[in-house]
């Protein structure tokens, strides 16, 4: 009997499995996220894409192993837009106030709306920010109070922890806040931020002490001076708090690998946003001469030594099989923004914009066609993708991959390219629109640039802005250097491209 009894069990269970999937069938578990998003990287200016003067060995190792793409762009030419842009799922064009910021702006992404690291947060996702953030701290009328707890920001957001730059390394204030507060600030030595008035204090500026610069300025960026370099903006106290130039790669990378051992046991997303290769570019004493060019030269291959850790960090944790690192930057290259850093003169035959015409700032190509990798061992097949994509893609492709739902009306401009950018399609985007000083719109083979009334060549930085006072249209299948304006051939595209874009302007669920 009590042998009967168990055989009828046994028999049960079985009968009782087989109406469950085995564990093999299961959704698969949503991978960590990296993002290491550079600073005024260009197309060209690392060695995957084509540069030999300067050795990038770890971004390069990245590429052979992962999905490079060839068409991939930033939503803007300079770096605010691009990274509202990124984080909101919402082109910057269509909000005010998020043009490039001074370093004292108010937080332009409002607290509770939906943003990529919040729908992570929604699957479980730990989340943090190190390095450059330049979307503005705080809120309200008044100046920020950087002597105390410093709301809204990242946490507000959707970010567990951050540990960032308030702005970027040419701007005050020169100082890092992890998570609400000022680092290393002494009581004793309150901090004061303006960019209204001439000068605070009896800090002296680059304008009327230029014999105290190690750097000089080109143009611009001549104001407060700290540790020997000229800066946008006016500073005084705080000084236990200021950062020096030449350690803040090695300052943030180092926070970026404590917040990977610190979460290898979650599931976590970290957003690593380098302050290379801004200006002012001060390379760490290791690698000052590393290369040719100068100290842009040098702060790429810095840049290139930050991924590495990154890229060691994942393997120590044996987490490289289940984390996706996607490298990028915001925006397109510029060799001379504001120091006398001989970017200019030790440049040689590099080409940071690679093959494409015009650079940061520029409406033509390489404003905001970037380097764009994509890497997650045994997941994605090593190749090379021409499918069009974009950063403001971000939100709805890595909340579809982390199985967090969001709703029809968040994110209104950013498309699902997931299975392009896991390698699983060649199509990305059917359409783009580009943000520079006009508008430009990518669908096929043409681009359209808006008419506009800026100057077409910026005489600072030496960029070829892509501004004209009429229409431009370009076919980059045969013409992708954008050297001959076909819209007066084509009158019907252009029409039809003009309409188009307006139609993408006047409604913003329509990606």
């Amino acid at each position: 009997m009590n042998r009967l009894f168990a055989l009828c069990v046994v028999q049960l269970v079985l009968v009782l499995s087989c109406g469950f999937a085995p564990r093999t069938s299961a959704a698969p578990i949503p991978p960590n996220i990296v993002l290491i998003y550079a600073d005024d990287l260009g197309f060209g200016d690392v060695g995957c894409y084509g540069a030999t003067r300067v050795q990038t060995p770890h971004i390069d190792r990245l590429a052979n192993d992962g999905l490079r793409f060839t068409d991939a762009h930033s939503s803007a030419a300079t770096c605010t837009p691009s990274r509202y842009s990124l984080l909101t799922g919402e082109y910057a064009w269509r909000k005010k106030g998020t043009g490039v910021l001074p370093g004292d702006a108010k937080l332009i992404i409002e607290p509770g709306r939906t943003t990529l690291p919040s729908v992570l947060q929604r699957a479980d996702y730990v989340t943090g920010v190190i390095g450059k953030w330049h979307l503005g701290l705080g809120s309200g009328t008044n100046s920020t109070d950087w002597n105390a707890e410093i709301r809204p920001g990242p946490k507000e957001i959707g970010f567990d922890y951050s540990f960032i730059l308030p702005a970027t390394g040419d701007r005050v204030p020169c100082v890092y806040v992890e998570n609400e507060w000022v680092v290393g600030l002494g009581a004793d030595d309150p901090l004061r931020v303006t960019f209204t008035t001439n000068k605070l204090g009896n800090e002296p500026t680059g304008r009327e002490d230029p014999g105290l610069l190690r750097m000089k300025p080109s143009h611009g960026h001549d104001m407060t001076i700290v540790h020997g370099i000229s800066r946008i903006g006016y500073m005084s106290g705080g000084k236990k708090a200021w950062w020096k130039d030449e350690d803040i790669a090695d300052t943030i990378t180092r926070r970026a690998t404590a917040f990977i051992e610190r979460n290898k046991g979650n599931r976590f997303f970290l957003y690593f946003s380098t302050h290379d290769i801004h200006v002012p570019r001060v390379a760490h004493p290791r690698f000052v001469g590393k290369t040719q060019m100068g100290p842009r030269g040098d702060v790429i291959a810095q840049l290139d030594w930050c991924v590495g850790e990154i890229m060691a960090a994942l393997r120590k944790f044996g987490l490289q099989t289940n984390t996706l690192v996607i490298f990028s930057s915001d925006n397109g290259p510029v060799v001379d923004d504001g120091y006398r850093d001989d970017a200019v003169d030790k440049l040689g035959g590099h080409k940071p914009s690679g093959p494409w015409r015009g650079g940061k700032y520029s409406n033509f190509e390489a404003g905001t066609r970037v380097p764009f990798v994509a890497w997650w061992p045994g997941r994605i097949k090593p190749g090379v993708s021409d499918a069009l994509i974009s950063q403001v893609d971000f939100l709805r492709s890595l909340a579809k991959l982390a199985g967090s739902p969001i709703s029809s009306d968040a994110a209104p401009d950013s498309a699902d390219i997931l299975d392009a950018l896991l390698g699983d399609s060649k199509s990305g985007r059917e359409e783009l629109v580009e943000q520079a000083g006009a508008l430009s719109l990518r669908k096929g083979k043409w681009k359209f640039i808006q008419a506009g009334k800026g100057a077409a060549f910026n005489k600072n930085t030496g960029t070829e802005m892509g501004n004209a006072p009429v229409p431009q249209l370009y076919n980059l299948r045969d013409d992708p250097r954008e050297r001959d304006n076909v819209a007066a051939r084509y009158p019907e595209i252009v029409q039809e491209m003009r309409a188009r874009l307006q139609k993408v302007r006047g409604q913003a669920n329509d990606p």
